[in-house]
């Protein structure tokens, strides 16, 4: 099998300071990959690289058979990989309509539609349409870039920390949004957390970081080994 997402021995350096340290990871098709590690330690730099934002210093990114190189980033979208970035990053003056419709940009003419399932998961978005982003609160703000993200028919979603600064009860709906996404539509996903809760419920499996490195591979269940906590405590 294929993977839908290799990352292989990569680099990544911002000027003289490097951030990423011959990082690799495999997020297998139809399964939640989670990527934990304290504040600092190269998580978001990971997925910046994956979408192409930073540039590597080393090694190389394969999404299915295709071998990213510098491949920009609105190319990288329009292949198959979504990203809903850390702090959420909506458009606060357009409406909830037009920001999902930002979504339409890599797409065919006959597939600029929102799909219905959004709106199932996240049936706030539906009674919001007309009401600018700027205004719905900071869940509602993440479900919003969840949705657009989706609009573009992703294989590969890729999430930046999507629980934080988030209520518990918009926690759990992002949870079952993402299991519903793998199990009903076979999609593969990759996020960066630091919610060991929400990724031993719904992660399939999980990469642990420290400085810039990988210091642990292995099931959610891993989560409560002290090896793999001890990288995790702040």
């Amino acid at each position: 099998m294929v993977a839908a997402l290799s990352i292989n021995s990569i680099d990544l350096h911002y000027g003289a300071a490097q951030a990423l340290k011959g990082i690799s990871l495999t997020c297998q098709p139809g399964k939640i990959t989670a990527v934990l590690g304290r504040n600092g330690v190269g998580k978001s730099s990971t997925l910046r690289a994956i979408t192409g934002i930073n540039h590597l210093s080393a090694g190389d990114i394969t999404f299915g058979e295709e071998v990213l190189k510098r491949t920009p980033p609105y190319k990288r979208a329009r292949m198959g990989i979504g990203y809903v970035p850390q702090g959420r990053e909506i458009f606060p003056l357009l409406t909830v309509k037009e920001n999902l419709e930002t979504g339409y940009a890599g797409l065919a003419r006959s597939e600029r539609n929102v799909p219905d399932y959004i709106f199932e998961l996240f049936p706030v978005l539906k009674s919001m349409l007309g009401r600018r982003g700027g205004d719905l609160s900071g869940g509602q703000q993440q479900q919003l870039a969840i949705g657009r993200a989706l609009v573009t028919r992703p294989k590969v979603l890729v999430l930046d920390e999507p629980t934080e600064g988030i209520q518990p009860s918009i926690i759990k709906d992002i949870g079952r949004a993402l299991q519903f996404l793998r199990d009903e539509k076979g999609m593969t996903i990759l996020l960066v957390e630091q919610f060991l809760d929400f990724c031993r419920e719904i992660a399939d499996d999980i990469y642990v970081m420290d400085r810039g490195e990988i210091m642990h591979t292995g099931p959610a269940s891993d989560l409560d080994l002290p090896d793999v906590r001890k990288h995790l405590m702040v």
